[in-house]
């Protein structure tokens, strides 16, 4: 039987997982970590992006996040994010407005709109459906 290590995702809404890995990659600031059993403790800000939680060797739960902190200890992985959604949970329509929206605003060259969170946006609705295509395409490795 491989070691686990205990897994919290909490978003600001709710829990969104807790139960046991055998490995978690997330997008840290610094660039995607892997995180195994009895990992060195650390504390790091999330960016946007996936969180893969590897349940076993045939099953992966993968989760976006919008940015937020990880906290590792050696048996605990938790992270608390902004915005946390199931892979499976995704709402493609809303993704694909978002993303449009976005585009418009960045076409609006009459400065009457906040570039930087029009690219912000843009960038997440890009993840979130990277995320949902993966998920898609990968169905039978995740959520047995």
């Amino acid at each position: 039987m491989a070691m686990t290590i205990h897994v919290d995702i909490v978003s600001a809404e709710a829990e969104i997982y807790s139960g046991t890995a055998e490995m978690v990659f997330a997008p840290a600031e610094l660039g995607e970590v892997g995180i195994a059993p009895r990992h060195a403790p650390f504390l790091s800000r999330l960016i946007p992006g996936e969180v893969r939680v590897k349940v076993s060797a045939s099953e992966e739960l993968p989760f976006y996040v919008s940015g937020g902190i990880i906290e590792v200890q050696p048996h605990v992985v938790t992270v608390l994010a902004d915005t946390a959604i199931r892979a499976k949970d995704i709402d493609e329509a809303a993704a694909l407005e978002a993303k449009r929206r976005a585009e418009e605003a960045l076409k609006d060259r009459s400065g009457k709109i906040d570039y930087a969170k029009a690219q912000a946006e843009l960038a997440e609705a890009v993840r979130q459906l990277q995320i949902l295509e993966r998920y898609k395409k990968h169905k039978g490795r995740f959520e047995k």
